[in-house]
């Protein structure tokens, strides 16, 4: 979920069928297992294009230039990743969430040896994704099809240098991959000086922002949030990213700098900044999630469909 720089030709979608979907982007909607997509030309950009997940937008990407971020957020979390590692470090990031990979093909691009997962969970996405959009093949980058939580709790202690999570059923995020467990999972895979940056989608009052800092701030030693000043005063709904880390995130100078760029700048908040912020809101856990009948917390938006874990 995300707010474009620019806006978009209003557009009357059709129905493609997926089984005649060509090669490369088809404008459409298509049915896919946890709903519908549209696929949008962007009106702006030759080679750009919008996906939207059951009506909400997911993604932003154009075909000539993958270091192109259209969603402000996204080039947020480009900048506080980019100031914490050099170009050229072999990054080991995983995404929860995939859309169209817009993050994972801007990393593919900065960092060339990068090894990245992103976990969908919806296959036939996946799929359509891997067919319209030129995105680097394996090991480089695999999509892995399957549950967010179930994915990350399976994986080794200190086997990823980034962890980002931008998981949306409609417009919220699922509670169970914002608790205390599930952020201690995130903490476990992450290697010393690792990042783990969420984006946190809000209303004007801000409660799910502070709840999200307090327990992220109850795992991680040092935390930071990126948004723009309006989402920091509660004027509007939208993004705030928040990151933890076993170190310092707001201690390099040219970072707020860059941030306050762009065609909406963002402040840079350091680590008493965002306690004060989410002083006194209640860390989440997984008592308020839904169950499955297994007794596993329910981790994603899936219209009540499971999806097995298969790579592509």
């Amino acid at each position: 979920m995300g707010r474009q720089r620019g806006g978009r030709a209003a557009s009357t979608p059709r129905r493609v069928k997926t089984t005649d979907a060509a090669k490369g982007p088809v404008e459409g909607l298509y049915d896919i297992d946890t709903g519908t997509c549209e696929l949008v030309k962007d009106r702006y950009l030759p080679d750009g294009w919008v996906l939207e997940v059951n009506g909400v937008p997911s993604s932003h990407i154009d075909l000539s230039d993958p270091t192109l971020l259209e969603f402000e957020y996204m080039r947020w979390i480009a900048l506080l990743v980019e100031s914490r590692f050099a170009t050229g470090t072999r990054l080991r990031a995983l995404h929860l969430g995939g859309g169209a990979c817009t993050m994972a093909r801007y990393f593919a691009a900065v960092y060339p040896d990068a090894r990245q997962v992103v976990v969908e969970i919806d296959g036939r996405l996946a799929e359509l994704v891997r067919e319209w959009f030129d995105l680097p093949r394996a090991p480089l980058l695999r999509i892995r099809v399957g549950e967010a939580r179930a994915v990350l709790t399976g994986l080794s202690d200190d086997s990823r240098d980034l962890v980002v999570r931008d998981v949306f059923a409609f417009d919220r995020t699922p509670v169970a991959l914002t608790t205390v467990e599930f952020t201690r999972h995130a903490r476990r895979v992450l290697s010393p000086g690792g990042i783990y940056v969420v984006n946190c989608g809000d209303t004007r009052d801000l409660t799910t922002a502070r709840r999200e800092a307090a327990t992220i701030g109850s795992v991680f030693e040092h935390l930071a949030v990126i948004a723009d000043p309006a989402m920091l005063k509660g004027r509007r709904y939208g993004n705030i990213i928040i990151a933890g880390s076993d170190t310092p995130l707001s201690d390099t100078p040219s970072l707020a700098r860059e941030l306050l760029g762009g065609a909406v700048p963002a402040h840079l908040w350091d680590d008493t900044q965002v306690r004060r912020f989410a002083a006194g809101s209640r860390v989440i856990d997984d008592s308020e999630a839904p169950v499955r009948k297994s007794g596993t917390p329910v981790d994603a938006g899936t219209n009540g469909k499971t999806q097995g874990l298969h790579e592509s």
